[in-house]
């Protein structure tokens, strides 16, 4: 089945497809999206006015390109200043969209390196203040609200490190990307910083990769943001084809998508070549905080480590993308045997990695018409704050009693150690008791508050390898607290067929956070803490184990738990 520039082979969902896409057509969906018709979604006051207020994403490609010019000038000024690095400091969608720049373009990109900080692991900060060469780097804090805890710690920790160096012109190694009137542009002003970039206070985070938030960035990098917005605004204007919808890109892949979740293919599986294998972290956070609410929702896998297509069971729907300058035979070889296995397959064709900027725009177009399909807001997150709430009032005690109150540990086996172990009798046992309340159309959420490192990613991949091996379910990894402003929103809000094995471990070196009594080793517990408790309160299951000493070294003892507890797939 063709659908716009997609090869797709559904696999006898086509009837249904084609049957939903002529319902749209004759319900003028198309139409209705441009005038941002917040009734396409829901018909509550309250929710209408979110959506109103939601919609400046459809006019970002044609209104950044105006900037462009201004950004470029940034560029040139930062290098003429002597600058030779830029940290990006954010969470959620304010990261994303930078980390997949750097990630895809990083190595070649002519303009200024750039890191990315979005994690309150306290060795990823001592590393980078360790190993960037402060005096000469660019801080920029990219917050639309402002008040993010994580980026509001990261640009304290920095400025008074600046501080220390420059004195009272720590300011003009620092910009910030915000909205209007938000604290973070009054703070701004105040410390004389020597940029600030307003965005559309109608974009949200996750659909702001095309704005400043994601824009400004790339361009201190040196990619050439006029032939990404090109391409951005072709696929624009092909996402305005009303008629047929078959040949609307963005609606058609966000039928498909939302008709075969409805039908139980809700594990939307990402294959993607090494080259933008980073642009699978921006499509979780898109498409699991967009969905996941209200007891449903898409559930994004990326990562895949089985080759094995039997491992795959009848709740996929896979995409495989292509670059044509930069094939990829062994993916295309997957894909291919998946479809002669009769799974569902979507292939994406791009020809260079530069058409980045038309996939950004395609995948939110479709997510939110999948969102219409499932009767869901796609454009809010009810779910995110209340680990934020719960987060405040541990830091509170933390305040009060000089540490975040951990529960008592029940039991421990080797480096493992937990504190709930909900009526087990021993580590092994509370083990085999949380994977075998696993539903088969069910997922492995792993929730990982550890160091990102080779050696953890080896680690939690062998884990994945083994469940899904033994148990025949998909698996995820989110590292906290990244997952937070991600994916986090779809595990307490989603569809509830979700096992959540939440990893922490041993902090062996801490830092401090200037104007605060925690440290940001303490930040990371709390928020562990906290989205612990708000799994537990949505009745999720939910199993926190502890890894103590190196965490490598418990990753392996984890697994050979499991290996021993779990039983050989039949």
């Amino acid at each position: 089945m063709k659908l716009a520039a997609m090869d797709v082979d559904l696999t006898g969902f086509e009837p249904e497809v084609i049957e939903r896409l002529k319902s749209l057509e004759e319900a003028d969906f198309c139409a209705r999206l441009w005038k941002k018709d917040p009734a396409l979604w829901k018909m509550e006051p309250g929710q209408q006015k979110i959506l109103a207020s939601s919609m400046g994403w459809l006019d970002s490609p044609g209104k950044i390109r105006q900037s462009v010019p201004d950004l470029t000038e940034f560029a040139a000024e930062l290098k003429k200043a002597g600058f030779r690095h830029v940290l990006l400091m954010g969470m959620g969608g304010s990261s994303l969209a930078p980390l997949v720049f750097r990630e895809t373009f990083g190595r070649h990109a002519p303009g200024l390196p750039l890191t990315v900080l979005d994690t309150t692991d306290p060795a990823a900060v001592i590393r980078l203040e360790r190993g960037l060469p402060l005096a000469n780097t660019f801080f920029i804090e990219a917050s639309k609200s402002g008040a993010t805890v994580e980026s509001r710690s990261f640009g304290e920790y920095f400025f008074e490190r600046i501080k220390s160096i420059k004195a009272n012109l720590a300011g003009g190694n620092f910009g910030v990307i915000t909205d209007p009137g938000s604290m973070l542009e009054r703070l701004a002003a105040e410390r004389s910083y020597r940029k600030v970039l307003l965005n559309d206070p109608d974009i949200g985070g996750r659909y702001s990769a095309l704005s400043f938030f994601g824009l400004a960035p790339a361009a201190l990098m040196g990619i050439d943001l006029d032939e990404l917005l090109l391409r951005a605004s072709k696929m624009l204007d092909e996402c305005r084809i009303q008629k047929p919808l078959s040949q609307n890109p963005g609606v058609a892949l966000g039928v498909v998508i939302g008709v075969l979740a409805a039908k139980g293919r809700d594990k939307l599986t990402f294959l993607l070549p090494e080259p933008i294998s980073s642009f699978a972290m921006w499509l979780e956070q898109l498409i699991a905080e967009s969905t996941g609410k209200d007891g449903t929702g898409v559930i994004p896998v990326s990562g895949d480590p089985v080759e094995n297509r039997q491992n795959y069971g009848a709740d996929r729907l896979f995409v495989e993308f292509r670059i044509r300058n930069e094939p990829d035979e062994a993916l295309e070889a997957k894909a291919n045997s998946l479809r002669n296995a009769g799974h569902p397959v979507i292939t994406v064709f791009m020809r260079d990695r530069l058409d980045l900027g038309e996939q950004f725009f395609l995948w939110e177009i479709a997510t939110a018409t999948a969102g219409a399909l499932l009767r869901i807001n796609p454009f809010d997150q009810p779910n995110v704050q209340e680990t934020k709430e719960s987060t405040a009032r541990i830091l509170d005690e933390v305040r009060k009693e000089g540490r975040a109150p951990e529960a008592r540990m029940e039991m421990s086996h080797g480096p493992l150690r937990l504190y709930q172990a909900g009526g087990a009798s021993s580590v092994p046992q509370a083990l085999a008791m949380f994977f075998g309340g696993a539903a088969r159309d069910g997922y492995l959420g792993i929730l990982a508050y550890l160091t990102e490192n080779e050696m953890n990613e080896r680690g939690l991949r062998r884990i994945r390898m083994l469940v899904m091996d033994r148990m025949r379910i998909a698996t995820t990894v989110g590292y906290g607290p990244r997952y937070l402003h991600s994916t986090g929103q779809l595990h307490k809000g989603g569809t509830n067929k979700g096992l959540f094995l939440l990893l922490t471990s041993d902090i062996a070196e801490d830092t401090g956070i200037p104007g605060q009594p925690y440290t940001f080793g303490m930040l990371m517990r709390a928020q562990a803490l906290a989205d612990f408790e708000a799994l537990r309160k949505h009745r999720r299951r939910v199993l926190r184990v502890h890894l103590s000493g190196e965490a490598p070294t418990g990753l392996a003892a984890l697994e050979k738990v499991l290996r021993a507890v779990m039983p050989s797939a039949s």
